[in-house]
């Protein structure tokens, strides 16, 4: 990637006789020429990633900005410092605006470095365009670039900064993509170098054999079967499920056979609103979901609002520390008819899509908000009822929320970043925020054990369970589902059956037992077949 766009210094001014309508022209023509650029890119993209070129392409062809910045060369600014004097007005007035209008600002800033760039002679920020497939670096990846990225030609990325649960390494694995986060010395190897990048193992080698291309080309095209049931090699039921966001993830979810959902995130129905959708609309965009699945489990969460999903009719924007503020299950203390409607809305898609709706509520910590939960949903007539378990208060008191719940899913991502304290956006955190920490896998079995004991089914629902030798160890701490991007199903189906049971309880023991992250996963996968 090439380097972000650096703010062109203050003093920025047209040297003595500089042809003033000649430098406003220019602008003008970068202008003209960045979106030009975006609206040939936007045709051949697909999906988000056509959506995203095509709003900052017509942000490009407003003619306010350039008109603003032509107006500061004839005040005697240089063309770059002019720009981007002019884009921060321009996006100072849109979210005074509110609304839609607001969320335009960001374009703003995409279209400013862009036309900058051009004027600079600099390479354009974002994706950049090669012919041949490529090894993505970057120090890290905005989730608008992720959303530009053709998995035909990008087939790896790798990113100095990031953590293993960071947007840009969920977005990568529902692209397929494998990435290594938070990878040290990687801005520093030459472009055009051939690289080799384990997203699995979290490994890059620069360099490598031919020999070691050979293995890796072989074990990355082998094809992986999943034949609708996940199960261990003596055939213990693990239940394998997707995590969707949207219709279309559901979609992709019934194509590659999962056995539900067993993370439907409703956060679609809210984001980009700055009012509460309707009963009515909630109920319509549920059904979507809900249909391809007749007859099967789906797991509904409840609104995550708060920290990096913040809402404007929901949460508090100037909270000290919103990741550990007024989030998911929390925020239905100030506002309880939000969650009042959602669950209305949840009861009655269900009812009418005939899949067999499961409802679970974010962010619990105590067995009192648990048994709250599990009540008011009771009242929608939604009788199977659970929670999430992020919160490391939840999992050491799983007995006790065992008594009112149906079921618990634990969700792998927060529950690491709660337990290490280490924000997982944090590339300088990485080390502690990943998945394969010893604690955090202590408070998963703690959990299952937990579910055990009162015959209550717990899944885990975060990025871990789409790491196939993880999915191993998850199932030996007693889990009895994983969910997962669709992606991911078939390869930790076949590293599920590669193992029993008995072997899965030993490599768990091996992991729990082990001193950090890198000896958990480094223990596991000495024992395990070099293809998973």
């Amino acid at each position: 990637m090439p380097d972000p766009v650096a703010e062109p210094a203050p003093d920025s001014r047209l040297s003595d006789g500089a042809d003033v309508a000649a430098e406003a022209a220019r602008i003008a023509e970068a202008a003209d020429l960045v979106r030009a650029d975006l609206e040939r890119r936007a045709a051949t993209a697909h999906g988000e990633g056509s959506a995203v070129l095509e709003a900052t392409a017509l942000m490009a062809a407003d003619p306010a900005l350039v008109s603003a910045a032509q107006r500061k060369v004839e005040e005697g600014l240089a063309p770059p410092r002019a720009v981007w004097e002019a884009a921060a007005e321009v996006a100072a007035m849109l979210e005074s605006l509110g609304g839609y209008m607001a969320e335009r600002a960001r374009d703003v800033g995409d279209v400013r470095d862009r036309i900058v760039a051009v004027l600079e002679g600099r390479p354009a920020p974002g994706v950049p365009e090669r012919a041949e497939p490529f090894v993505l670096t970057a120090r890290d990846l905005a989730p608008a670039d992720t959303a530009t990225l053709d998995p035909s030609t990008c087939v790896a990325l790798v990113t100095a900064e990031g953590g293993p649960t960071s947007h840009t390494a969920i977005l990568a694995r529902a692209l397929g993509l494998p990435a290594v986060v938070a990878a040290r010395g990687v801005l520093d190897v030459v472009a055009d170098t051939v690289v080799l990048v384990d997203g699995s193992a979290g490994t890059v080698e620069a360099d490598p054999s031919p020999a070691a291309v050979d293995a890796v080309w072989a074990a990355a095209t082998r094809v992986r079967h999943f034949d609708g049931t996940g199960r261990t090699a003596d055939g213990t039921h693990i239940q394998l499920l997707a995590n969707v966001g949207d219709p279309k993830g559901a979609v992709a979810a019934v194509e590659v056979g999962a056995e539900g959902v067993g993370l439907f995130r409703t956060e679609f129905c809210f984001l980009d609103r700055a009012e509460e959708p309707t009963v009515d609309e909630q109920t319509e965009q549920y059904l979507a979901v809900l249909e391809p699945f007749k007859g099967r489990k789906v797991v509904v969460r409840t609104l995550d609002a708060g920290a990096d999903k913040p809402l404007p009719f929901l949460t508090d924007a100037d909270e000290a520390n919103p990741a550990l503020g007024v989030r998911g299950y929390r925020t239905a203390g100030r506002h309880p008819q939000v969650l009042d409607h959602q669950l209305d809305a949840v009861a009655r898609a269900a009812q009418r899509s005939g899949a067999d709706v499961w409802v679970m509520a974010p962010m619990i910590a105590t067995a009192a908000e648990a048994a709250a939960f599990v009540a008011l949903a009771g009242e929608y007539g939604l009788s199977t009822a659970g929670v999430m378990v992020e919160v490391p208060a939840a999992a050491l008191t799983a007995d006790a929320v065992m008594e009112h719940v149906a079921f618990a899913s634990i969700g792998t991502n927060d529950l690491t970043q709660y337990t290490m304290a280490a924000d997982r956006l944090l590339g300088d955190l990485a080390e502690l925020n990943d998945p394969w920490q010893p604690a955090g896998l202590r408070l998963v079995r703690l959990t299952a054990q937990a579910g055990a004991r009162r015959d209550r089914p717990v899944g885990v629902c975060g990025e871990a369970a789409a790491d196939p030798v993880l999915a191993v160890v998850l199932a030996g701490l007693g889990v009895t589902s994983l969910s997962m991007t669709p992606r991911a199903i078939p390869d930790v189906a076949e590293a599920l059956r590669s193992v029993t049971m008995d072997e899965c309880v030993r490599l768990a023991g091996l992991a729990v037992d082990a001193p950090d992250a890198r000896a958990a996963r480094d223990a596991v996968r000495a024992e395990l077949p070099t293809t998973l």
